[in-house]
């Protein structure tokens, strides 16, 4: 289940902030719409696709499985239970996007009751995502037993570099529409 809740994470969060980014030049309530909305269809997304792979993925296995038995397992427990696993899977992957989404999205909330700017929001947001996978990078680590230092960092890396390319793509869409 970690599989698919790093990913949704991941997928979720940077998303998420190429949305948040790219709408970084209307007025917060907007930004907060795009995000949360993007999200939302982001997570939904996420739902239906890994239930789609993993239910094709653990019907292919069950079929090797019924071939060698020679006999028909749909009506069995073992196939009632690979079908939970596999809801379970895919509900999991797609709250996690949800999640990720969130996390980006939350300084804009507070950007909105303090009357921040949408720009010290983007700013905050930007840290906020790429210190969360920092973290989720440190929780892989170590399951990998690998440096923590070095996983915090790749992982954190894919946040500034995902902000510096959106940041590009809104730049060069302003230019070129401006």
């Amino acid at each position: 289940m970690e599989r698919q809740l790093v990913r949704g994470f991941i997928d979720g969060s940077l998303s998420t902030l190429g949305v948040v980014i790219g709408a970084s030049g209307a007025e917060i309530s907007i930004i907060i719409a795009a995000g949360i909305g993007g999200g939302v269809a982001n997570g939904l997304s996420n739902v239906f696709g890994a239930f789609t792979a993993e239910r094709i993925e653990e019907e292919m296995q069950i079929i090797k499985i019924e071939r060698a038995m020679l006999k028909n397992l749909k009506e069995t427990e073992i196939y009632k239970s690979v079908r939970r696993k596999v809801l379970k899977k895919s509900l999991i992957d797609g709250v996690s996007t949800i999640f990720g989404s969130v996390i980006v999205v939350l300084p804009f909330f507070f950007a909105l009751m303090l009357n921040a700017s949408p720009f010290f929001a983007t700013l905050v947001s930007i840290a906020l995502t790429t210190v969360a996978l920092g973290l989720i990078g440190l929780y892989l680590g170590k399951l990998s037993k690998e440096n923590l230092a070095l996983s915090f960092a790749k992982m954190a890396a894919f946040g500034i570099v995902t902000a510096f390319l959106s940041m590009l793509v809104e730049k060069g869409v302003h230019f070129a529409l401006g």
